[in-house]
């Protein structure tokens, strides 16, 4: 879809894209509705791919941020004389869970081994050096926006037409095929689609790792003590730490588990 877009991101001005991150206009794919909620589907330049990626990092959807950064990226490379596809990649591994979320990721990564899985010392390396190893992905892959704001999760991605049909077209041939990847779903929601499509496309549900908390900053207090950063008695009564507990021992037998098997190959 990026072949579509580029024209217009060569022709456009700072100022006229700006607009367009706040109000899709000729960014917009689509429109519809979910009980008195409207629901906008934009574009931006996400749709790279990396079949030979080790590790898949499934976010929920690119936000207005990401999609802005994305966007500029994108056509700061096109304008710089880069081909289509070198400023296609440098735009997702730029904009790609971009801003303290990352910082949150690489310890959380790190913690459960996926860095030793990879062979590397940190897993922050994925955005600076080895970013071959990795695909960037959400499961509605282009940005979606409700009532002109941010998609949290709400309606429901796969119970609501609009957004569940982004899945069927696009994140399940995704999956199926990166059937030898590690897939990380972020969030609760991002795992029920992430094992839907595992379903749907083949994919063996051991190469899941579900279960980290959302790097988010409002997840600070969460991914805290799931790093062992905070004491269990001065976690307050928004947190589950058997939950998060009991995910992060599942979720390091399976790293663990993951490295036996890669060693046998």
């Amino acid at each position: 879809m990026f072949a579509q877009f580029a024209p217009m991101l060569r022709s456009i001005s700072d100022e006229q894209l700006a607009k367009e991150i706040a109000n899709p206009k000729r960014l917009l794919l689509s429109s519809g509705t979910a009980g008195n909620r409207r629901i906008d589907i934009a574009y931006a330049p996400f749709d790279d791919a990396n079949p030979e990626a080790r590790l898949v990092l499934v976010g929920l959807t690119p936000g207005r941020q990401q999609m802005g950064n994305a966007l500029r990226e994108a056509r700061r490379g096109l304008l710089a004389g880069l081909s289509e596809a070198e400023s296609l990649a440098a735009a997702e591994s730029f904009a790609s869970f971009s801003g303290p979320m990352r910082t949150h990721l690489v310890a959380m990564l790190d913690g459960i081994g996926v860095n030793q899985l990879l062979g590397m010392r940190s897993t922050a390396l994925l955005w600076d050096g080895d970013t071959s190893l990795v695909h960037f992905t959400s499961v509605c892959s282009n940005p979606v926006f409700v009532d002109g704001k941010n998609y949290s999760g709400a309606p429901p991605v796969l119970t609501t037409p609009i957004l569940r049909e982004q899945i069927e077209i696009g994140f399940v041939p995704e999956v199926a095929s990166l059937r030898q990847s590690i897939f990380v779903p972020l969030g609760t929601q991002v795992s029920k689609v992430v094992e839907f499509a595992a379903v749907e496309a083949g994919l063996d549900q051991s190469r899941v790792l579900a279960g980290l908390p959302h790097p988010s900053g409002a997840n600070a207090e969460r991914i805290a003590f799931f790093l062992g950063r905070k004491p269990r008695e001065l976690l307050s009564n928004k947190v589950n730490p058997e939950r998060l507990n009991a995910a992060r021992a599942e979720l390091k037998k399976k790293v663990n588990r993951l490295k036996r098997t890669s060693g046998k190959r």
